[in-house]
């Protein structure tokens, strides 16, 4: 686990928030506490990869309402559970709105950094998704519009030749372009641009792209 990683912790007991924000400072972790869940969307919670650490009984807004509402609030952070009441009805509820664990409190400490641990890398891995899928459309918006009407039927699976054919181009138009498209999206290959094309969900047909000549 990272030292760059932040724990945010939101529960009403003060004395819970202190020994868990003094755990995680003893194996390299930051540790935020919140007595609310509107502490916690009231407070600076910075960018870094983390978690959240959610008491499904809290003043207010309770976390279990809470978790249900991360993904349209905008916050990513995945989620671990922690009651003192809970019971599986309620545990499997908060499993299947995605938590990565649910903890019965007193739980033992290595449980909670094992799952602590979890969520942190589950979460730099969403961050290094985003961010590669963030370049990639970088990439792509470099390409000119028949470029991408290229690349659209080169990764359908079309040959040079019928792709010229589709856009009413000469065959050696189409290679230079190609060619283009691969140095631009930085693909070694065609398998790879292949590859790109799937994760920027780009059409298989030219119909999308209709009308983007140059």
């Amino acid at each position: 686990m990272a030292e760059d990683a932040v724990i945010h912790i939101v529960d009403d007991d003060a004395s819970l928030r202190t020994a868990l924000q003094t755990l995680f400072r003893s194996v390299g972790m930051q540790a935020r506490t919140y007595d609310s869940v509107k502490t916690f969307l009231d407070a600076d919670r910075g960018d870094a990869p983390g978690c959240l650490l959610l008491d499904v009984r809290l003043p207010g807004t309770s976390g279990m309402a809470f978790q249900e509402q991360l993904e349209s609030l905008g916050i990513d952070l995945p989620v671990i559970m922690m009651t003192g009441h809970g019971d599986i009805p309620m545990s499997v509820r908060a499993m299947k709105a995605g938590a990565v664990d649910f903890l019965a409190k007193p739980f033992r400490e290595q449980d909670l950094l094992d799952a602590v641990a979890v969520a942190v890398e589950r979460h730099r891995r969403r961050r290094a998704e985003r961010e590669g899928l963030a370049d990639l459309r970088r990439r792509y918006d470099s390409l000119s519009p028949r470029e991408q009407q290229v690349m659209t039927l080169v990764t359908a699976g079309l040959l040079n030749k019928q792709v010229a054919g589709e856009l009413k181009l000469s065959e050696i138009t189409v290679k230079i372009h190609r060619g283009s498209v691969m140095r631009k999206m930085e693909a070694d290959s065609l398998a790879d641009l292949v590859r790109m094309a799937e994760a920027l969900k780009l059409p298989k047909t030219l119909d999308a792209l209709r009308g983007k000549s140059e």
